[in-house]
């Protein structure tokens, strides 16, 4: 089977499974896309395929998440919480259909614009790569200091770079003195379900468990479909006025540079920003929320593209987050060998605009045309429970590919840890990645380690 077609079959899937887990409210993205990503990489899958399978998956995923949050009021994963707002005007207004699609035609505007300025920008930054590469540790070190302050902790994210690092190399000498070798997916993994698995814990703790306890079952309100285009696939060019193409144009290609940034932060800037100079709630609302879920689209590509074609390193929080794997798959991708190594330029264009394409076609007709019916049947017959689940063993299967049982427990100590310091004291994912790829380095010059 020739390379094109496994790139197209993969984003088909991409599309088809992240357009389904986008609907899941709460379901994370880092939590979701790793898992999957790694088991795309391990079983084979052409590094050209990979990317496009990622591609579609980004794409899809900013699509149908917004369905959740424009509908019921859940966001439907942590990019969707600065919207919540907007969308909850726009409900109370009785136009949630309306919010919804505003939403899915910024996101395909946002990622189209996203994705050719965010790989040009990148061949200029590679003129730089030697240098970023030279001072991988210590620019590590610095940027896990950075990212760590902008996390919800703040200083007491500051304070736990350090001990965090012992506790990531600490495993990983133990881990090598049963398998006599280093682990590196085990770890992704744990950080990866970190905030999933803390909620799983807090649930089964006798003395913690009373916070997550709900006497009632919770209820929602969903707002009646509404068709107003003909066809399968609308125009999102007609969806939105010329002033919202205009404004979500405009972010998606400023937020297209800022990729060392928190994505949810620039998501709720760049809607702040454009919403302070409209006038009129339902104008307001609407136009808002296309810019803001543009930039989800165009930060998440930015901040996986330019780090990605430029360095090989990963040195943008989405590329700490679901975009690990592209960078470290051991044994398939390291640092010193990933996708930067083994695609050309034209690779990138190729294969990245096949995912896009392909995931745009699958998601965007689907949440305009049925995001109502299949909100309804995932909320009634699918459980969260089921969902995780489902994560849980892929994530064990995955660990025990690399280190066996070694693996599962490396990864459930690092996923106990990492949760509960994420969902108690706000060390964030992005944090608890950059330390970890810096914590040789940070112990190193600390203990000598």
């Amino acid at each position: 089977m020739s390379t094109l077609l496994i790139s197209i079959l993969l984003a088909i899937v991409g599309g088809v499974l992240f357009s389904l887990i986008g609907l899941v409210s709460g379901s994370d993205e880092t939590a979701t896309m790793v898992p999957f990503t790694l088991l795309v990489i391990l079983l084979g899958a052409p590094p050209v395929a990979v990317f496009s399978f990622f591609m579609a998956a980004i794409i899809s995923k900013h699509l149908t998440h917004a369905a959740p949050t424009a509908l019921m009021g859940i966001p439907g994963d942590t990019m969707m919480v600065p919207l919540l707002d907007h969308t909850e005007t726009l409900r109370k207004l009785g136009v949630p259909h309306i919010a919804l699609r505003k939403m899915i035609s910024g996101g395909i505007i946002g990622a189209f614009i996203a994705f050719p300025v965010a790989l040009v920008f990148a061949q200029f930054l590679g003129e730089f790569s030697d240098f970023f590469k030279a001072y991988t540790g210590v620019i590590f070190a610095v940027a896990s200091l950075v990212i760590a302050y902008f996390s919800k902790g703040k200083w007491v994210s500051i304070l736990l770079v350090i001990p965090f690092a012992l506790f990531i190399q600490g495993l990983n000498l133990v881990s090598f003195e049963v398998l006599e070798k280093h682990l590196a997916i085990s770890f992704f993994l744990g950080i990866a379900i970190g905030p999933m698995f803390s909620d799983i814990l807090i649930a089964l703790s006798s003395s913690a468990r009373k916070d997550v306890i709900r006497s009632e079952p919770q209820e929602y309100n969903l707002a009646p479909e509404i068709k107003s285009w003909s066809g399968y696939f609308p125009n999102p060019l007609r969806i939105l006025t010329r002033s919202q193409k205009w404004f979500t144009s405009g972010s998606a290609f400023i937020t297209s540079f800022t990729f060392t940034f928190s994505p949810t932060g620039m998501t709720a800037l760049m809607g702040e920003l454009v919403g302070s100079r409209i006038r009129g709630l339902y104008k307001r609302s609407t136009t808002t929320l296309s810019v803001m879920n543009g930039v989800t689209e165009s930060t998440y590509i930015a901040e996986t593209i330019i780090p990605l074609v430029a360095f090989g390193i990963p040195l943008s929080p989405m590329a700490l987050g679901p975009a690990a794997p592209l960078f470290n798959a051991p044994p398939v991708f390291s640092v010193k060998e990933n996708l930067h190594h083994l695609m050309s330029s034209w690779d990138f264009l190729i294969f990245g605009a096949i995912g896009l394409i392909v995931g745009a076609v699958i998601a965007y007709p689907f949440v305009m045309n049925y995001s109502r019916k299949a909100t309804v049947f995932i909320m009634k017959y699918i459980s969260q429970e089921a969902i995780i689940g489902m994560f849980i063993a892929i994530v064990c299967v995955i660990a025990y590919y690399e280190g066996q049982i070694t693996g599962i427990l490396v990864t459930f100590t690092v996923a106990s840890v990492g949760g509960l310091l994420n969902r108690i004291l706000g060390v964030g994912s992005g944090a608890q990645f950059m330390i970890y790829y810096g914590s040789a380095w940070i112990m190193s010059q600390v203990i000598g380690l």
